[in-house]
């Protein structure tokens, strides 16, 4: 999910990168030793020079420092989507990768890379019911767990908010804008409804890359 925030911050997306389990879990040195850390309190920059300093040589070997590394340098630290508040301002991250055109804290699609996280999202949301009436797009695009896996689905995940972001250009263009910014009007509903047809196109391009959508609401 991190080379995905990257990818679409370099292409000039507006990013935000969310975590869906109870804690952040990195290896330790055992399999029954996982260095585990909360959500929304420390900071990679902290991770890792918690684990420099614990063992340096195991954790530059099992590429987890290499992660913190590239991790702190996008972003200050891992974020819970459980605990994401939908609407209130993002101010506080101003240097993270992607920040600008997130302030309002709201998004029009969600991306995952696994079923599990597509899983819990749409949950989360039909748990937290649809207050704001906002539609919003669920894809998850399933990348295997691997350096080699990332780079390339990286690629995949920005190709299709080109299309995503094309499309909709294409409807404020020819409808309006009217509502747009709420997630309403005709040149919204235009986009919601051609959403399947763009996915279609999109899978064609990248068959490698099973994928889930649903509309659903905030």
């Amino acid at each position: 999910s991190m080379e995905g925030h990257i990818r679409l911050a370099e292409a000039q997306f507006p990013v935000i990168s969310f975590g869906t389990g109870s804690l952040v879990r990195l290896p330790g040195p055992s399999i029954n030793q996982p260095n585990i850390y909360n959500f929304n309190s420390v900071s990679y920059d902290q991770m890792y020079r918690e684990l420099e300093s614990k063992d340096p040589r195991l954790y530059r070997t099992n590429g987890i420092l290499n992660m913190l590394e590239r991790n702190r340098s996008i972003k200050t630290g891992p974020e819970r989507w459980q605990d994401w508040r939908v609407g209130e301002p993002r101010l506080m991250h101003p240097d993270d990768h992607g920040a600008r055109g997130s302030e309002s804290g709201i998004v029009d699609i969600v991306i995952t890379c696994e079923e599990r996280c597509w899983d819990a999202v749409v949950d989360d949301l039909l748990s937290r019911g649809n207050s704001m009436n906002r539609p919003v797009h669920v894809f998850n695009v399933d990348i295997k767990d691997s350096h080699e896996e990332a780079l390339i689905g990286g690629k995949a995940i920005v190709d299709l908010a080109n299309l995503l972001n094309q499309a909709a250009a294409q409807e404020r263009e020819s409808k309006g804008v009217n509502g747009w910014t709420e997630g309403t009007g005709s040149a919204r509903e235009g986009f919601d409804e051609r959403v399947p047809d763009i996915l279609g196109e999109w899978q064609e391009r990248w068959p490698q890359y099973p994928s889930l959508w649903t509309l659903a609401w905030f």
